[in-house]
């Protein structure tokens, strides 16, 4: 049977729809109240993840670039750690910009290492290995150079040093310094002394000086001396650190070890093997 409204039955059946309504948004406002009291209803998903620098750009009210910068230089903390990544995803955490942050661009870092014998920490991809990391920066480095975890990345060493030699490597991010130590090298002195054995040929200590030869090759004049009985001080602008043991073999001497101090004005100081502290924004090269 099919039941057609009547004129009168139209008024009726419209407030039962109203009613109807009535209780829907009646549910809708108790489910809102219960949301923003803080309890989440099921059928309300949680907050989607957001990028690191969005999250900054709204806590300090500054554009998406210096949010960036704020990150990249360190000054932003994430549950108490600090995260350098501005596309490093968050949700409910808490994210805080330090007090003292600034907007100054973070610079390229260069080491200074002390390389301990045995060690070849001048080849592959990651020339650096397990030298460079932040458990072994020198407690004493006086640089003032902030520590960032970035610093420790894309690092080069252009003035290499024998797996069987000790002292000091530089280790860089900046063109600048790599143009240093590849293009003017030649005008950087290096330093080192090497501990020998065995006795030393007649003339000997000159020939190391200026005159032996290899491959038909003139040796370019260098300084060499007796620092004491067993070790001799070799200071060089030309020369490459793997010539000085066939330099030493030719003139009667076996080299035991050697140890670089010094590359142009950086020396190697107090830094303690297998340590690392930055260079210093004054130092020059």
């Amino acid at each position: 049977m099919v039941t057609v409204a009547m004129p009168d039955d139209l008024g009726t059946m419209a407030a039962i729809a109203n009613g109807n309504a009535s209780v829907g948004a009646d549910r809708h406002r108790d489910s809102q109240a219960t949301y923003n009291g803080g309890t989440l209803p099921h059928d309300i998903p949680m907050t989607e993840p957001v990028r690191l620098a969005k999250r900054v750009v709204a806590l300090a009210q500054c554009s998406r670039r210096e949010a960036e910068q704020y990150i990249e230089g360190g000054w932003v903390r994430v549950d108490g750690v600090v995260v350098e990544t501005p596309q490093f995803m968050v949700d409910t955490q808490t994210v805080e910009l330090d007090p003292a942050a600034t907007l100054t661009a973070t610079e390229p870092a260069t080491l200074v290492l002390h390389k301990p014998a045995g060690c070849d920490a001048g080849n592959g991809p990651d020339p650096a290995g397990a030298l460079l990391v932040p458990e072994t920066r020198w407690a004493d480095d006086a640089s003032g150079v902030r520590p960032l975890k970035r610093h420790l990345q894309r690092l080069t060493s252009p003035l290499a040093l024998p797996a069987a030699a000790s002292g000091l490597m530089i280790f860089t991010q900046d063109w600048r310094v790599t143009r240093k130590l590849t293009e003017d090298a030649d005008r950087l002195e290096q330093e080192f002394v090497v501990e020998v054995s065995g006795k030393l040929i007649d003339n000997g200590l000159a020939l190391l000086n200026h005159g032996l030869r290899f491959n038909t090759y003139a040796m370019p004049p260098i300084k060499v001396s007796w620092q004491s009985e067993q070790r001799l001080r070799f200071a060089f602008k030309v020369l490459q650190p793997t010539q000085i043991e066939p330099m030493c073999h030719a003139v009667g001497l076996k080299v035991l070890a050697m140890k670089r101090l010094r590359i142009g004005r950086i020396s190697l100081a107090k830094l303690p093997p297998g340590q690392w502290r930055y260079l210093a924004p004054h130092e020059r090269i």
